[in-house]
């Protein structure tokens, strides 16, 4: 019997394929657009086998050789219609490829050509014959109509995706020339998949460079209207790509209107095959510091987007927007949720080192745009000082530092390391919430006055990468606000007037007596080499946590109590001596004087008196005081 001659036939779907629709619909996608990108997919892998099988029979193009896939929309059925020029179906592939799950005919394909084609059949998408399913998540019948190219013969295959289909033959006069026709039969809640601003948007993001061009169909006989050329930008040499194209693209896959600060574009060959095209942007994206924001990295597996929630790039690089190409990522059926593999590891490594060492030569030829990148992402490349381990020492030599030698500008810890002082053994820092803060604090004052350089870190993650970075060829990191300052060993700036005074017995007694009112308040009362203008400071304990660690680990309920600090007074400073004259027997004005002291100390660490009431009583009897003198 004849394939013209056979009737009507009624199937049912193999694989307890009711069961397994109900969960493509309801589970494997989390995303009811991705039903045109599996459709466009197959389209597109249709016209790549044509390409294939006409290389041997060129007469199966029969005059048509150019590559399309036609979207038609049909507001008024409520209908979607995909069309491509590809190789088709006969009957019993019809059969084959959409009544019996996961077996497409792609995979079989693919080694039966790639034995003649070597890797030419890596061009190929689908793997896994159940994309086609997704279709049923928007449309409650599904009809489509095949004609295989070189053949007399077309085929419609029909369902509801309900248990059953059928297959007849179809009317030549109503069946494409050569390839296939699926018409969608939208559900009430899918009808903005009839909007062609729906539609190209969709395909823009998720199909706009499958090899094959795309063109829209507004409306049942309207002109097609091209929305995908069959290009892929990231597929070109970089000597075929202007600056222009690169930034028009930039500005797509980004969605930002800036210009972009870098461009990384490469293609990774070997053991593991990809390409990569990756943008730092020109400007600061508005979410940078969102802590649910994920990356912006999208993955495409032969030129067909999968997702842009694999992790690409690590998150301190997350501000990088772009793509990767890939042909042989292992998936899973859905194409949405990603295996963890070799290749994808691979990829991250790969991706990474790539952006980070082109940042780095970008530090050497172009330090204006690489301080443009470091004043926008700095505080995020920092992150990864502290998160990433097997790139801290690449990271701490990429970071650039505001210190109290740079003015406005930017120091690398190599430049501090050159330009330390004689004697000096440390890197020195200070941290806290803002630049003018910091430049007016207590704790640098001996530093100034030998001239020794020192780092002013004002981002949240400063206090925590300095705790995972012991050294800077060989130079260790030291907090100015923790344990003693150790300045004897580096001396003064040559002609210097200043000198440190002896320590009179006074204020050595004031001293031991200011440790005794303040009993368990502070953990140590001690005279400072650090101070050279205020009369007192707060440090923190030799080991634990630094002032400002240990504000944020309390901020953030990481810490049950804080450390005890060190309250350190300067002995040469005059409201010291003068209150250390004090008659020892006025030790109500020498416990106040004591008491305000310590306030004064904390308001100059940016803290608040500890007892504001207390703190105003005691002013209010020194104020008193001096003025019965």
């Amino acid at each position: 019997m004849s394939e013209t001659e056979m009737s009507v036939e009624k199937h049912v779907f193999e694989a307890d394929v009711a069961r397994l629709l109900h969960l493509m619909v309801h589970s494997v996608y989390s995303d009811k657009n991705v039903f045109l990108r599996e459709l466009i997919s197959n389209a597109a892998d249709a016209c790549e086998k044509l390409r294939y099988e006409a290389i041997v029979s060129p007469e199966l193009l029969a005059g048509d050789t150019t590559p399309g896939i036609r979207l038609t929309l049909d507001e008024e059925n409520n209908r979607l219609v995909v069309e491509d020029n590809g190789i088709g179906m006969s009957r019993d592939e019809l059969v084959e490829a959409l009544g019996t799950i996961a077996r497409s005919g792609t995979r079989a394909f693919m080694e039966r050509i790639e034995a003649a084609q070597g890797k030419e059949g890596a061009q190929l998408i689908g793997q896994f014959g159940v994309g086609f399913y997704s279709a049923f998540m928007v449309a409650d019948n599904v009809d489509v109509v095949s004609r295989r190219a070189g053949s007399d013969h077309a085929w419609v295959w029909s369902s509801d995706g309900k248990g059953s289909y059928t297959v007849a033959a179809a009317d030549l006069a109503d069946a494409p020339a050569r390839g296939t026709r699926i018409t969608l039969h939208l559900m009430e809640d899918a009808k903005t998949y009839t909007s062609r601003w729906t539609v190209e948007r969709i395909v823009k993001d998720q199909s706009g460079h499958v090899p094959v061009p795309i063109s829209i169909v507004e409306k049942p006989g309207a002109e097609p209207v091209a929305v995908g050329d069959g290009t892929a930008l990231w597929t070109k040499q970089k000597s075929e790509i202007s600056k222009e194209d690169y930034a028009d693209f930039y500005r797509g896959v980004s969605g930002q209107y800036d210009d972009p600060a870098l461009t990384v574009h490469f293609r990774a060959e070997g053991r593991h095959e990809y390409t990569a095209l990756a943008f730092v942007p020109g400007s600061k994206p508005f979410d940078l510091f969102d802590q649910d924001r994920k990356g912006r990295m999208k993955l495409y597996v032969k030129r067909v987007f999968i997702t842009d929630e694999a992790e690409l790039l690590p998150r301190y690089l997350r501000f990088v927007r772009g793509l990767v190409d890939t042909s042989d990522l292992p998936l899973n059926v859905s194409r949405e949720m990603i295996q963890e593999s070799p290749l994808l590891s691979s990829i991250r490594k790969g991706l990474t080192n790539r952006v980070l060492t082109a940042i780095e030569k970008l530090a050497e030829s172009d330090r204006e745009t690489f301080d443009t990148i470091w004043e926008n992402f700095g505080s995020v490349l920092k992150e990864g000082i502290y998160e990433d381990f097997e790139r801290r020492a690449q990271l701490i030599a990429l970071s650039r530092f505001r210190t109290t030698t740079s003015e406005d500008g930017h120091r690398s810890l190599a430049d501090y390391v050159k330009d330390m002082k004689e004697g000096q053994s440390a890197i020195y820092y200070l941290t806290g919430d803002n630049l003018a803060q910091l430049k007016a604090s207590p704790q640098l004052e001996g530093f100034r006055a030998r001239g020794i350089e020192v780092l002013l870190l004002t981002d949240p993650v400063d206090s925590f990468w300095v705790t995972s970075a012991p050294d800077f060829e060989g130079k260790p990191m030291k907090s100015i606000t923790q344990g003693s300052a150790d300045l004897g060993s580096i001396a003064k700036p040559e002609g210097s007037t200043d000198s440190t005074p002896e320590t009179s017995q006074a204020v050595t007694d004031f001293v031991a007596f200011a440790k005794e009112t303040l009993g368990e308040a502070v953990s140590e009362v001690r005279t400072s080499d650090r101070l050279t203008e205020s009369a007192v400071c707060l440090v923190a304990p030799e080991h634990g946590p630094d002032r400002q660690l240990e504000k944020m680990l309390q901020g953030a309920g990481r810490l049950d109590g804080a450390a005890k600090p060190i309250l350190e007074i300067n002995p040469g400073h005059a409201l010291i001596a003068a209150i250390a004259a004090c008659p020892a027997d006025d030790s109500a004005f020498r416990t106040d004087a004591v008491q305000l002291l310590l306030d004064q100390a904390r308001v100059l660490d940016g803290d608040k008196p500890q007892d504001p009431r207390a703190f105003a009583e005691r002013l209010s009897r020194v104020f008193n005081r001096a003025l019965k003198v």
